[in-house]
C-alpha cells in the first residue's frame, strides 16, 4: 500500500515542477540574460572575454535545471509532455538550435584570432541567450490563452494549431518580452557580481533600465490577463484522487477566470507582489553597489513572476482552447500513484545532492573575473 494519498502526490509534483522551472529561470536565467546583453555591456575582445568567462564555467551545470524540468514533465505529467511537444514542436526546435549555439560559441570562439570569426560567435552567443528567453515567455503566454488541441476517446492528443506563427500573437509576444527583460536584468546583475571594470559599469547601468522594463511589462501583462483574455474554470465536481482521464470533467472559458484563484486564496497575491517589488529592490541595490543583495532580490522577482503564472492557472497545466473539457489539470493528467511515489523518493534522495554540488561549485568559483585574469 502506498503511504501517500494520490491527491497529495499530485499536488507535491505540481510544486516540484514549479520549483524546477523557477530554479531553471534563476540559475540558467542569468546565463541566458548575460548572453543576451553581451553586445551592450562588452566592447572589444578583452571585455567580451571577461563577460563570457563569467558564465563559461557554470552554464552547463545550470542547464541541469532545464533537463530536470523536462524529465519531471515527462515522468509525472506525460499527457502534458505529449501535448506540449505536439503544439510547441517548432518553437522547441528553435530553442534547441539556439541553446546549441551557446556551447559551440564558448568552445569555438577563441579557436581563431580573426575579429570576424570572434564577432560571429559573439552574435551566436547573443542569439543563444535572447531567443530562448523570448520563446519561453511566448510559450507561457500561449498556455494562459489556451492551446488548440483535443483528446479523442483513445486518449490520443490531436494538435490542431497552424504552427509557430500562431504562437507569436500579441499577448504571447508580450509575455516573451516580460521573460526577456526579466532574464536580461538578471544577467546584468550577475555580471555586476562577477566582473570588474567597464563590463561591470555597463552592467550596473543597464540593470535598473531592465528592471523598469520588467516591472512595466509584467504589470501590463497582468492587466491583460485580468481584462483582455478569457481564462478557464472547471464547472463539474472536482475529483482530486481519481483516474488520469481529462475527459471526465466539464470546463468553460470565461472572462476573469484566471483571477478567481486570488479571490479564493488571497495569499496567492504574494506572487505578483513579489514579481513587481523584486526587480525594483534589485535595481535599488545594484545602484548602491550591493550586487549580491541585488542578485537575491532579482531571484525573488523571478520567483514571483513565474509563480504568478502557476497560481493563476491552478489547477490547469495546459488548457485547451478548442475543447476546454480536454484541458489538462493537476488532478487528471498525472502518472500513476505508484510512479509519483517512487519518483518522490528518488527526488528526495538526489535533489539535495544536486543542490550541495551546485553550492560547492559556486563557492569554489567565487570571485570576480577581471581583464587581467583573462589576459
Amino acid at each position: 500500500m502506498i503511504p501517500v494519498d494520490y491527491e497529495i502526490l499530485r499536488l507535491v509534483w505540481w510544486l516540484f515542477l514549479g520549483v524546477l522551472l523557477i530554479g531553471f529561470a534563476i540559475m540558467d536565467g542569468f546565463d541566458l540574460g548575460a548572453a543576451a546583453i553581451l553586445p551592450f555591456v562588452a566592447r572589444g575582445d578583452i571585455e567580451r572575454r571577461v563577460a563570457i568567462n563569467a558564465v563559461g564555467p557554470v552554464w552547463d551545470g545550470n542547464q541541469v535545471w532545464l533537463i530536470l524540468g523536462g524529465g519531471a514533465i515527462f515522468a509525472a505529467w506525460p499527457a502534458v509532455y505529449a501535448a506540449s511537444f505536439s503544439g510547441f514542436y517548432i518553437a522547441m526546435f528553435l530553442v534547441l538550435v539556439a541553446l546549441i549555439m551557446r556551447p559551440v560559441g564558448f568552445e569555438f570562439r577563441n579557436k581563431m584570432p580573426s575579429p570576424a570569426w570572434r564577432s560571429f560567435w559573439d552574435y551566436a552567443l547573443f542569439a543563444g541567450g535572447a531567443v530562448p528567453s523570448l520563446v519561453f515567455g511566448v510559450a507561457v503566454g500561449n498556455l494562459l490563452l489556451g492551446v488548440p488541441f483535443r483528446i479523442d476517446q483513445d486518449m490520443r492528443v490531436l494538435y490542431e494549431g497552424s504552427g509557430l506563427f500562431e504562437l507569436l500573437n500579441p499577448f504571447g509576444l508580450l509575455c516573451g518580452l516580460v521573460s526577456l527583460a526579466m532574464l536580461a536584468t538578471h544577467g546584468a546583475i550577475y555580471l555586476a557580481v562577477k566582473t570588474d571594470g567597464p563590463v561591470r559599469e555597463r552592467a550596473v547601468a543597464l540593470a535598473p533600465k531592465g528592471a523598469a522594463a520588467t516591472i512595466g511589462l509584467f504589470a501590463l501583462a497582468g492587466l491583460w490577463v485580468a481584462f483582455g483574455i478569457d481564462g478557464y474554470a472547471i464547472t463539474s465536481a472536482v475529483v482530486t484522487d481519481g483516474p488520469s482521464n481529462p475527459l471526465l470533467k466539464e470546463v468553460v472559458r470565461r472572462s476573469g477566470a484566471w483571477i478567481a484563484n486570488y479571490d479564493r486564496h488571497p495569499w496567492m497575491l504574494a506572487a505578483p507582489i513579489l514579481g513587481l517589488f523584486g526587480p525594483a529592490l534589485a535595481a535599488a541595490m545594484v545602484t548602491r553597489n550591493r550586487p549580491l543583495g541585488a542578485f537575491v532580490a532579482s531571484s525573488l522577482g523571478i520567483l514571483g513572476i513565474v509563480s504568478t503564472a502557476g497560481v493563476s492557472m491552478f489547477p490547469f497545466l495546459m488548457p485547451s482552447s478548442i475543447a476546454p473539457a480536454a484541458s489538462l489539470t493537476v488532478w487528471d493528467a498525472s502518472s500513476s500513484q505508484m510512479t509519483l511515489f517512487v519518483m518522490l523518493i528518488c527526488t528526495l534522495v538526489f535533489l539535495p545532492v544536486v543542490l550541495a554540488y551546485t553550492a560547492f561549485v559556486y563557492r569554489t568559483l567565487r570571485g570576480a573575473v577581471t581583464a587581467g585574469h583573462v589576459e
